[in-house]
């Protein structure tokens, strides 16, 4: 009998680099600078100096960087701070089928144990781009199930992907990559009811810190359970429904799912993009002042993630009403659009109370139509399936630089922005990571 992580262990260990196709390792390559990126932007956020400030005490030798600060940690306690800092502002990437974000529970084990072992920046990226896809992978098989119980399915599969990126990093065996994946599938957990908290970023930050401990201790010849993702007693059922094996084993090495991952031009969760950019586009027929109601319409999982009353910044990226305000009031969507003093604007306010929320399942995920009735009783409408950043419109590499160079600058890391790009893009033909890592301190 075989099993997925049997079958996982062996796609881990056997896969060469040499092998990976350029379109694949670019896809890699701006999944890592966008979430460095994002993890500049938000350097001074208490939420990260907080962690930070927590995980300090307790750090082993201080041999991997933590993103735009003037401190090292070990690396466990680094990729802690470094993955909440990358996933904080809901600015990073989505595969959106599994509305994972798939860089921020990986990428930083990858980088701090490449830092303190002087591993090249073609071993991180390959580790990425297998980490992440079976992240993704792992994340397809139980979908929608185990999102829609409350597991929060960024943190959970993501500390299996990071145990796969690590194993292949290590170097370890195929059977070794195996029970790597599963004593991390031992340790994964987030809840969704935790979203709107500070607990969230616990849950992303455990995941990087719970694959390199997984990758670790399978090293040195802990196991685990055979069917230990798919079994009766396993992963899958027991946080969701029966898995559809098939999606982690079918066309590994041939189909990336980590190839369909997105990016953000707007720090807010993936569904409400198509609503940001419909009444971005209907602002441009109307003024605001004389609308009089807004529909925003959408999948179930817009509706639940969504229509809701927003009271603080968090709030804010998660909210059908406040995005639906900003398109059509302010016109713009960038990160000081989601903090305290917009959420507290009383003309955002005010016209969050005119926008109503609808159910329509013929839309699909990602997409949304937003319904004006004006003062004077007519009627405007816009529907968008495929926002920008989406896997059918991505944002280009330009794109992506622009954005990087704001979080930068967010950050106050404007003077070294453009390096850390040239370093980031060449991150493959760099024989360690200390130099792009310097940038990033």
């Amino acid at each position: 009998m075989s099993f997925a992580g049997e079958a996982l262990g062996h796609f881990i260990a056997n896969s060469r680099w040499e092998d990976m196709p350029a379109t694949l390792r670019h896809a890699g390559r701006r999944s890592i600078l966008n979430a460095i990126g994002c993890g500049l932007g938000v350097a001074r956020d208490p939420a990260v100096t907080t962690a930070l400030a927590v995980m300090r005490p307790f750090s082993g030798a201080a041999e991997a960087t933590v993103l735009g600060q003037a401190v090292k940690l070990d690396p466990m306690a680094a990729s802690f701070v470094n993955a909440i800092a990358c996933n904080l502002l809901d600015y990073d990437d989505t595969h959106l089928r599994t509305v994972i974000h798939p860089t921020a529970p990986v990428a930083p084990a990858l980088l701090a144990l490449a830092e303190q072992r002087g591993l090249s920046g073609a071993a991180v990226l390959h580790a990425f781009l297998l980490g992440g896809e079976v992240e993704c992978r792992i994340g397809n098989a139980v979908s929608p199930g185990h999102y829609a119980r409350g597991w929060h399915i960024t943190s959970t599969c993501g500390a299996l992907g990071a145990a796969a990126g690590c194993a292949k990093l290590l170097g370890l065996s195929a059977e070794q990559s195996w029970h790597a994946i599963g004593i991390a599938a031992s340790q994964a957990g987030g809840l969704v009811e935790n979203l709107p908290s500070a607990a969230k970023n616990v849950g992303v930050g455990n995941a990087p810190r719970h694959g390199i401990l997984a990758a670790l201790l399978a090293q040195q010849g802990y196991r685990a359970g055979a069917a230990a993702i798919e079994g009766p007693l396993g992963f899958a059922r027991a946080m969701g429904d029966v898995p559809v094996t098939e999606e982690i084993t079918e066309g590994l090495g041939e189909r990336w799912e980590i190839a369909r991952n997105t990016f953000k031009p707007y720090p807010a969760g993936i569904v409400f993009h198509a609503v940001i950019d419909a009444c971005l586009a209907l602002r441009r027929e109307t003024p605001p002042e004389a609308i009089a109601e807004v529909t925003v319409a959408g999948d179930a999982l817009l509706l639940a993630r969504g229509d809701r009353p927003v009271n603080n910044e968090r709030d804010a990226r998660v909210s059908i009403h406040h995005s639906a305000a900003l398109g059509l009031v302010r016109g713009h969507a960038g990160v000081a659009d989601f903090e305290m003093p917009a959420v507290t604007d009383p003309a955002l306010a005010a016209f969050r109370a005119k926008v109503r929320a609808r159910l329509d399942e013929s839309l699909p995920r990602g997409a949304a139509t937003v319904t004006l009735r004006l003062v004077d009783g007519r009627e405007l409408r816009r529907t968008v399936t495929d926002p920008i950043g989406s896997e059918a419109n991505p944002m280009s590499d330009a794109a992506l630089e622009a954005k990087f160079r704001d979080n930068c600058a967010i950050g106050g890391f404007t003077a070294r922005a453009d390096a850390a790009i040239e370093a980031l893009w060449a991150l493959d033909s760099a024989p360690d990571v200390t130099r792009l890592m310097e940038l990033c301190a």
